[in-house]
């Protein structure tokens, strides 16, 4: 089976500058920090299923910052674990086409919750108005001044609503048209396809 180069690490730890890779055992693996990996399809499909500190992406080049954009050195410590419930599937394969908010009369997005959780979804049905929470996945965590594409001035990540800051978790009301079994298809979102789902709330105004 072919295998492609994935890299693991702990939620809060970046990837280092030049990983090398690993080929011990998945079960083995799950317990570093810090290293590429080559795995298989079943390997990563089962890596996804453990309930672990662990998330596994693509090995990816961080965005470049823009002049007068600030970044820090990470600190590499992490001081609590999310467990990601899902995937969300969208139109949006680049962040440049991703919609500044999602709209309720967007196109329809795909929220796949794990098997795991479907008791959870009892009393969500079509017509419900929900708040997701996700994972930004592919955003840089250690800009601390950001600069708008429109806006010459810099200004400090908590003024502002960009995806890159040291938590990113991205948020949404959407709409759910229809539900079938433990996927949502719902209006309302801007993320990239394949985004990890945090959880999922019933809209404010309807509690």
């Amino acid at each position: 089976m072919k295998s492609d180069c994935w890299y693991e690490f702990l939620l809060g730890a970046p990837p280092p500058a030049n990983p090398a890779r690993d080929t011990t055992s998945i079960s083995q693996r799950t317990t570093c920090q810090g290293r590429a990996v080559v795995a298989t399809s079943r390997e990563r499909a089962s890596a996804r299923s453990t309930v672990c500190r662990l998330e596994i992406v693509r090995l990816t080049e961080p965005d470049p910052l823009r002049p007068a954009e600030k970044a820090i050195d990470w600190p590499g410590a992490s001081d609590a674990a999310l467990i990601f419930i899902g995937r969300i599937r969208t139109p949006w394969l680049a962040r440049s086409e991703c919609p500044r908010r999602g709209r309720l009369d967007g196109p329809i997005c795909r929220i796949e919750v794990d098997a795991l959780w479907a008791e959870a979804l009892l009393g969500i049905g079509a017509g419900s108005r929900l708040e997701i929470f996700y994972w930004l996945h592919r955003s840089r965590r250690d800009v601390v001044l950001q600069r708008r594409r429109d806006d010459g001035a810099p200004r400090g990540t908590f003024s502002l609503r960009s995806p890159l800051r040291p938590n990113p978790i991205g948020t949404s009301i959407v709409l759910v048209e229809q539900f079938e079994g433990t996927t949502l298809l719902v209006r309302g979102l801007d993320c990239l396809d394949g985004t990890p789902l945090i959880d999922i709330k019933p809209e404010r105004a309807q509690v």
